[in-house]
């Protein structure tokens, strides 16, 4: 395994599984994630070891830790679903809104209080066609708040593409990536702009995916490829144009850079950490995790974790 650029040294744990993308850390610091067949997966990184914890219905996506001993699920097109880790036992807590199912949770954050804020990418193509979402540029992508008494609420609409979630550290405001747009967006929960949104970063080096609270105060977002000049090209031509584009074989379609990369943005959205370069072995960066010092990284794509220092 060879790395360059700022991923020198980065570490590749395989999972026994195919797309294992997204990473938290449980408190006794092992690792869990969940795979395309899926499986939830629990990764030791002191012996390498992995076990299976649960299966759940959908593509697990997004994970958090939920509180009394339960996991947070993203599980595409199967809703919002918490998982006991210890018995397997998987409930559902969101699979519609407004009679709707949803089709495309995503990634999702937990408050102290047990509210959780979690993204519905897109309401026109499921997670496995996202290329199509981006190309069209349909702008369905909504960040939903569910109060702990169970009820859901939309905080944010019209995203392209929304993806991760992350609340700011003094809890003033909710995070949302923009994937499609290259911005991290938020919605304020305190002071005189609480309910108002506005744009916390813009212009990113690449594509935000999931993005997550580290330990350092930091919110970490995974670019999960470089800028593709082609896509940008693509999405400044009139829909039919861009829809047709959609429509051919993904082999012709605007291909996602091997170059990837990890920030850390401070309250104010400053890039104050970052990490980019390419992993051989490891692509399609979709997970970031920081904790106690290590970036933790998951892929969409691959088949490994893997951890860099901070």
């Amino acid at each position: 395994m060879s790395a360059r650029g700022d991923f020198a040294g980065a570490r590749l744990f395989p999972v026994g599984g195919h797309g294992p993308e997204d990473v938290v850390l449980d408190p006794e610091g092992r690792v869990l994630t969940g795979v395309d067949d899926g499986r939830v997966l629990r990764l030791d990184p002191s012996d390498g070891s992995v076990v299976t914890v649960a299966r759940v219905p959908g593509r697990p996506l997004g994970l958090e830790l939920l509180g009394s001993g339960e996991l947070l699920v993203c599980a595409s097109d199967a809703g919002l679903l918490a998982v006991s880790p210890a018995s397997g036992a998987v409930r559902t807590l969101v699979d519609r809104v407004a009679g709707r199912l949803l089709g495309a949770v995503n990634n999702a954050a937990v408050a102290p209080d047990g509210t959780v804020w979690f993204t519905d990418s897109s309401t026109r193509f499921p997670i496995p066609r996202w290329r199509e979402d981006l190309l069209w540029r349909t702008r369905s992508g909504r960040l939903f708040r569910r109060d702990p008494s169970g009820e859901v609420t939309e905080a944010l609409g019209g995203l392209e593409f929304a993806n991760g979630v992350a609340l700011a550290s003094d809890g003033s405001y909710v995070a949302v990536a923009e994937t499609g747009a290259r911005r991290i967006r938020r919605v304020w929960l305190t002071g005189p702009s609480a309910g108002s949104s506005d744009v916390l970063a813009d212009g990113l080096w690449g594509y935000p995916d999931n993005i997550a609270l580290g330990s350092d105060g930091l919110i970490w977002v995974a670019l999960a490829s470089r800028r593709v000049a082609a896509l940008d090209a693509i999405q400044r031509l009139p829909f039919p144009l861009r829809a047709a584009i959609g429509r051919v074989p993904e082999r012709w379609q605007p291909s996602p850079d091997p170059a990837v990369g990890a920030v850390g943005l401070d309250l104010d959205g400053r890039v104050v950490r970052a990490r980019t370069g390419t992993v051989d072995g490891f692509s399609m960066l979709t997970g970031v995790r920081e904790a106690g010092g290590t970036v933790w990284l998951g892929s969409l794509t691959g088949e490994t974790l893997a951890a860099v220092p901070r």
